[in-house]
């Protein structure tokens, strides 16, 4: 729709084992004063594992907006030396439009505040909040045209549907209908799609975002990308919509190996989760 030392050990033994052969008198003493030097080494706490939703990644995309009503928003691109950060902005950051009822909270990486609100529904023309994965790109060029991506890839053919029917077994999935079979109970059951084949220009390039990721929760919202805009003050229906030339450079930027997300949430409630989730 248009995220130990165990040299000190080892001294330590080493200094106890030549503490027991004869020595100067002081040495006793002199021994007891390293071995608690190196004990209170040992003391001291590691450093703590990155934790929250977006640990395990080193490539992060941030779309923020001014409030969970707004449309426009921005986009900043952000990796590090290590999964979880300290973080650095990639790059100049971009406009961007959401969908046109703005942001709800999704299904994704992160933690669902208690009393969310709004959240994210099928049809009611939000984007969603949260922390997501990027694992899918999709355009119109076949395959060879589109080498410079690193992530997966599909080619949008009139045969590529994405599943918005709740009531399908399918719901939220993103496939060839060929791949099935045309009877039984696995053949297609879907009343409605998106043929990702679009008479327009609009998912020429773009992006799969994990949202409400399988098994699905019917109803809660399916088909969300990243793809191409009309132009500014072009809202979407829940998507995520930037110029050809952005979006192309974040998708071939993006890095399967370094477990690539999308943070997408008002500027304030960013702020709030900033530190516990460990957030550039």
């Amino acid at each position: 729709m248009s995220g130990r030392s165990p040299y000190s050990l080892v001294a330590a033994a080493v200094l106890a084992g030549c503490s027991s052969t004869s020595a100067p008198a002081a040495a006793p003493a002199q021994d007891a004063a390293v071995d608690a030097s190196e004990e209170a080494q040992d003391a001291q706490p590691e450093a703590s594992a990155p934790s929250g939703p977006v640990a395990t990644a080193s490539q992060l995309v941030v779309v923020l907006s001014k409030d969970w009503k707004a449309v426009p928003a921005t986009v900043a691109r952000y990796e590090s030396a290590s999964p979880g950060g300290p973080w650095s902005q990639v790059g100049a950051s971009f406009a961007v439009e959401l969908g046109h009822a703005g942001l709800g909270w999704g299904r994704g990486l992160h933690p669902t505040p208690p009393a969310a609100d709004p959240v994210k529904h099928e049809g009611d023309g939000r984007a969603p909040a949260g922390v997501f994965e990027l694992k899918l790109a999709f355009g119109y060029a076949p395959p060879s045209e589109a080498s410079w991506i690193k992530l997966e890839y599909l080619q949008a053919t009139s045969d590529l549907e994405c599943v918005d029917d709740a009531n399908s077994k399918y719901y939220n999935q993103v496939l060839y209908r060929s791949s099935l079979p045309t009877s039984g109970p696995d053949a297609p059951d879907w009343k409605s799609s998106e043929i990702m084949l679009r008479p327009d220009e609009l998912y020429r390039w773009g992006l799969v975002v994990n949202h409400n990721p399988a098994p699905a929760v019917p109803g809660g919202g399916s088909c969300i990308f990243v793809h191409l805009w009309g132009g500014p003050s072009s809202p979407t229906v829940g998507c995520t919509a930037g110029a050809e030339s952005n979006i192309k450079e974040l998708i071939g930027w993006l890095d399967p190996d370094t477990k690539p997300l999308v943070v997408q949430l008002p500027q304030a409630s960013y702020d709030t989760v900033k530190d516990a989730w460990g957030l550039p």
